[in-house]
């Protein structure tokens, strides 16, 4: 069954169940039951096969009748495990409960039936030389197989609609969550309804990055990891951009920013269930989608068939596919981006293969009539210099895109326009804003069109899904940075409306760096190191020259690892939300209680930002130092707390002690964490770290609340208390 981006990717993806960011427990069984059916369906099949294919014309020692009576006793104990699982998963679905019941029942019985029919003691047989004859009825056991693996299949189906029909119950009220978000108009009841939708799109990331682990279908298993990427990051832009909308209500630009975060949401989303339920909708074809890369290779199959069989293809048939091949070559030659050099290498090539196409024909039609060895000798020639000179073709080809890519992360390394863009906005300066919004524009044309370039010489589908998300990202996403930059320029001293800008500028910066693993990505398939597998990207690396980190030699991960991760690092961002939500409560107050939550949320994002591979921390000393930072804020933070409490009375000020108990005990014990030698336990020592920071996070949370209503409670009761005083005074003059 199944689950990152992921979003968590709205990433990554695994095992990681518990309460969400506002206490909410998933009841995330199902997914526990449903993967443990499938992992006793393996041993059962291998049981099942060693059973039906013994010799029954030959006679068995008293050791090869235990061991076969044990293998039936085995399957017999699988099985009832398994009717246990399917039972139990049954009992939480009553829409399919009969069916689910019904596969079960016929599995156990013909579990018993095996473990009966390969029970020793129950035979009676004559014997020989101290050796037997038995098992006689491998019909019956053959049968009983048949019976038992079909109820297993069923039951396994029957699971995985249980799974989809979550999905698609999580996807709507996700979808009825945001039909509320778009329409709240005020501070406080947004508030409320995110808190509520935060913890909905952690329990949609739960199921579809189970799913998107369990998908077997390596284009379906990047389309959703592209498809929870944009849930996972929208979810951030979601918060800030309806923020904007909040606080300047009247604002055009941020109505349009807001607009471009919801419909892409709601795109994702649409594009998740496609992908679960295996539905293409009005009939959609992914012809449009063949790269160039894909049509040679295509196109050599073809040819090579001519080795064997001389009619198996049409002149006609070849002439087209090369034809499609070269007029896609276009996209290269056309470009304003590709050098004078590659163009003219690229042409030159594509002449020489029509040529070479030509005389193939030629030659195959004299093959045709003429059954000689020289004949087909000179057919092995042609057919070795077409592929020759196609793959001089996909050599340019490639060069030139990637080439092209790596010139342009390098020019854009220092971001110059979005710096600029943000410079602009403060200033409140729209002719500025105009001449870096054009900027902004052109360089986005160039990306795009460097993504389509990419695309064609990706050589597996999965990475061609992954240049049409970078695609579409840095479409939407670049017109969003500007209309988001207009609502600050026209709000120049607005933080929300600055808040606003960086989310979307981060979310740019995001995926340029994405750019750069997508391009090693397809460097590697090019020359043949597809199978080399990479260490997860976001995790600590070793480096050189420093003898504290020589053990910083991480395993490499496996999935599991890497979703935790993923996932601890979606709640841990959706805490940091509601942490900054809380703290807008505030207003402009200074408090060193709101200044320590103000720093333990900007480090709780930072880190957010490292489970993804993103932001300012890149090796191990960072991460420990910023994990230190954020331990030594929350003893601060419990101190000021408890200094505030001293102005409470008993009941209030019980409150707030009970919440910093929790929160002390949890700061040392990750200065204790930050301490210990990894010894090589890398994706440990990082998933316990995520989990207490955010554990720390959540009572970070409940405290800025707290201390927020019982500041304001204390205020009323102080004016009261003036109040008071002041008519005393006023009585006492009279």
């Amino acid at each position: 069954m199944a689950a990152s981006p992921g979003p968590a990717g709205v990433g990554g993806a695994g095992a990681m169940h518990g309460s969400g960011p506002s206490g909410l427990a998933f009841d995330s069984g199902l997914e526990i039951k449903t993967r443990s059916v499938e992992q006793t369906l393996l041993p059962l099949v291998s049981q099942i096969t060693t059973l039906i294919n013994h010799k029954d014309n030959t006679k068995k020692s008293d050791k090869t009748l235990q061991a076969i009576q044990r293998v039936g006793q085995a399957v017999n104990l699988a099985v009832g495990r398994f009717v246990k699982v399917g039972e139990a998963i049954a009992n939480e679905n009553w829409d399919l409960k009969e069916e689910i019941n019904i596969a079960c029942i016929e599995a156990r019985q013909a579990g018993e039936t095996i473990a009966a029919l390969t029970d020793v003691s129950s035979l009676n047989y004559p014997e020989s030389d101290g050796q037997i004859t038995i098992f006689t009825d491998k019909t019956g056991v053959i049968k009983a197989a048949r019976l038992l693996l079909s109820s297993v299949t069923k039951v396994l189906l029957l699971a995985d609609r249980v799974v989809i029909k979550q999905i698609i119950t999580s996807r709507n009220k996700v979808l009825a969550t945001m039909e509320r978000l778009e329409k709240v108009n005020s501070f406080q009841e947004f508030v409320q309804i995110f808190s509520q939708f935060g913890n909905e799109m952690v329990e949609f990331a739960h199921l579809t990055g189970d799913r998107q682990n369990d998908l077997k279908d390596e284009k379906k298993k990047a389309k959703m990891a592209a498809a929870r990427a944009v849930l996972e990051k929208c979810t951030m832009m979601l918060l800030t951009a309806s923020k904007t909308c909040l606080r300047h209500p009247n604002c055009e630009s941020a109505h349009k920013n807001k607009e471009g975060v919801f419909d892409r949401m709601k795109v994702a989303l649409d594009k998740v269930i496609e992908i679960v339920t295996d539905c293409k909708p009005n009939r959609e074809t992914d012809n449009s989608s063949i790269s160039i890369f894909t049509g040679i290779k295509e196109f050599k199959i073809n040819i090579e068939t001519l080795r064997e069989n001389l009619y198996f293809q049409s002149k006609e048939n070849l002439s087209a596919m090369l034809e499609v091949i070269l007029e896609r070559t276009e996209d290269f030659t056309d470009s304003a981006y590709t050098s004078h050099e590659h163009r003219e290498r690229i042409l030159e090539l594509s002449t020489q293969g029509r040529m070479e196409l030509q005389q193939l024909i030629s030659v195959w039609i004299q093959a045709q009539s003429k059954k000689t060895k020289s004949i087909a000798e000179e057919l092995e020639l042609t057919i070795l210099k077409i592929s020759h000179s196609l793959n001089e073709l996909k050599k340019e080809l490639h060069s030139t895109a990637t080439q092209l890519v790596a010139d342009l992360l390098k020019y854009h390394a220092d971001h110059v326009v979005l710096k600029a863009l943000k410079l602009t906005g403060v200033e409140g300066n729209l002719e500025g804003l105009a001449e870096y919004a054009c900027k902004l524009s052109e360089q986005k044309e160039q990306l795009v069109e460097t993504c389509r370039l990419l695309r064609h010489v990706c050589g597996t589908e999965p990475l061609e899904i992954t240049c049409i998300h970078a695609e579409e990202t840095f479409q939407v996403t670049g017109q969003q940075i500007i209309s988001a930059a207009e609502t600050l320029t026209l709000h120049p001293s607005s933080k929300i409306a600055k808040e606003n800008l960086d989310v979307f500028c981060e979310a740019w910066e995001s995926q340029i760096s994405d750019m750069s693993t997508l391009l090693r990505e397809i460097n590697d398939v090019f020359e043949g190191r597809r199978g080399e597998k990479y260490g997860y990207l976001s995790l600590p690396k070793p480096m050189k020259n420093n003898t504290n980190l020589k053990s910083f030699r991480p395993d490499k991960p496996d999935s599991e690892e890497q979703a935790k991760i993923a996932k601890l690092g979606l709640k841990l961002g959706l805490l940091t939300s509601d942490a900054n939500c809380e703290i807008e409560k505030w207003g402009d107050q200074e408090s060193e209680i709101v200044q320590c939550g103000r720093n333990m949320a900007s480090v709780a994002y930072s880190l957010y930002l490292f489970t993804r591979g993103e932001g300012p921390l890149k090796t191990s000393q960072d991460l420990i130092h910023q994990l230190e930072v954020f331990a030594e804020e929350g003893l601060k933070l419990a101190s000021s707390v408890q200094t505030f409490s001293k102005q409470l009375k008993d009941d209030d000020k019980l409150m707030l002690l009970l919440e910093i108990n929790k929160l002390i005990p949890l700061c040392h014990q990750l200065q204790t964490i930050t301490k210990t030698p990894l010894q090589n336990q890398v994706f440990l020592k990082v998933d316990k770290c995520i989990t207490k920071t955010r554990s720390m996070m959540a009572i970070l949370v409940q405290l800025l609340s707290l201390c927020y209503k019982l500041l304001k409670k204390l205020q009323m009761e102080n004016n009261r208390w003036v109040s008071v005083t002041n008519k005393d005074s006023v009585d006492g003059k009279t």
